[in-house]
């Protein structure tokens, strides 16, 4: 069986979510009570391959809430995410995806390090991040919204917010490898990383976001730990593409202005509908097929019964294995959400 470790958006949609589960006694509370409310397991899932085969998963809820980081209440996000973890193993879950902040709270505070959660020692090949797939998809929605809107991916200027994240260090790898891309802009808080990551790649122009933006034929945003994206419309060059990769997804209303396309980035599509109740939980169109990409990893990996941390780590994503999972992505139904989705 597979997992799926995620969080709501805010206090408010936890508490809705809560009253619609017929958990009262949280729908009601506020902040600190949900720093204290344990992980719980609140639906089955089951998914067909377009294959014929049939798996099944359970969604685990983290009660986790990103204001808990805002709040400067780092500790209890962790205790969140590994509780999490431990409820997942101990459920049986062979591979189990930590979706949204989950992967990034794990990877930015080091839990690999808290393995030891009260009588549970975390299996760490029993979880995945997701990112390998997320990045996939990304650079897919890159490719096919480019073309689509009559750009030459290779010929633009493409930037890309938080290009030192595990997800945008291999995007940008993708972009130098796969899509040729000849004017990579890089953005991103830590300079050391943002210029290491530019000997590697061998290339590319270290910009701030305001230089960044108003130059931009494509922008990919996959920032971390709830860096708000703060664009003024009219600064952008039209056509412009935009792959709104954070969490939650917010620039589609945001930005509304001609020749401005935004894209949810990280988002699939699968072929058949899925039978699962908490769909609504994520606030994406059309929740009987779409969901994160990070999600979609963890049932890739249980179709082909590879039981394994597929993603792990910081920069460890290569083309190769983007290449590897996207073609298991397309074998069992899975596609990016698109322009014209």
């Amino acid at each position: 069986m597979f997992g799926l470790i995620g969080h709501l958006t805010d206090l408010a949609h936890a508490q809705e979510v809560a009253h619609d589960l017929g958990y009262d006694e949280y729908a009601s509370q506020g902040l600190e009570f949900w720093c204290m409310a344990p992980p719980q397991a609140v639906d089955e899932i089951s998914i067909t391959s377009i294959t014929g085969q049939v798996i099944h998963g359970t969604y685990i809820e983290s009660c986790f809430l990103p204001e808990m980081l805002s709040g400067g209440k780092f500790k209890t996000a962790s205790r969140k995410i590994l509780n999490a973890m431990a409820h997942a193993q101990k459920q049986c879950l062979d591979i189990t995806a930590l979706g949204g902040f989950a992967s990034i709270i794990f990877e930015n505070f080091n839990l690999e390090k808290m393995t030891q959660v009260r009588d549970i020692t975390l299996d760490l090949d029993r979880f995945t991040t997701g990112n390998t797939h997320t990045a996939y998809v990304i650079c897919e929605q890159a490719r096919r919204g480019a073309s689509a809107l009559g750009m030459d991916l290779a010929r633009s200027q493409v930037a890309v917010i938080g290009a030192t994240g595990d997800i945008g260090s291999a995007v940008c790898r993708w972009l130098s490898q796969r899509a040729g891309v000849e004017k990579l802009l890089l953005v991103a808080r830590n300079q050391e990383r943002l210029t290491n990551l530019q000997t590697q790649l061998g290339y590319g122009t270290l910009m701030t976001l305001e230089q960044a933006l108003p130059v931009a034929d494509v922008i990919i945003w996959v920032a971390a730990l709830g860096q708000a994206m703060q664009v003024d419309p009219g600064i952008l060059k039209t056509p412009c593409l935009i792959i709104d990769g954070g969490y939650p997804k917010n620039l589609q209303a945001a930005i509304q202005r001609e020749g401005i396309y935004v894209l949810e980035g990280g988002i699939v599509e699968h072929a058949l509908d899925i039978n699962w109740k908490i769909k609504n939980f994520f606030r994406i169109a059309n929740p009987t097929r779409r969901l994160f990409a990070c999600f979609a990893e963890s049932m890739l990996l249980e179709f082909e019964g590879l039981h394994t941390s597929y993603s792990w780590g910081r920069n460890q994503i290569t083309p190769e294995r983007m290449d590897e999972i996207g073609s298991l992505s397309r074998k069992h139904g899975f596609q990016p959400l698109g322009i014209s989705s």
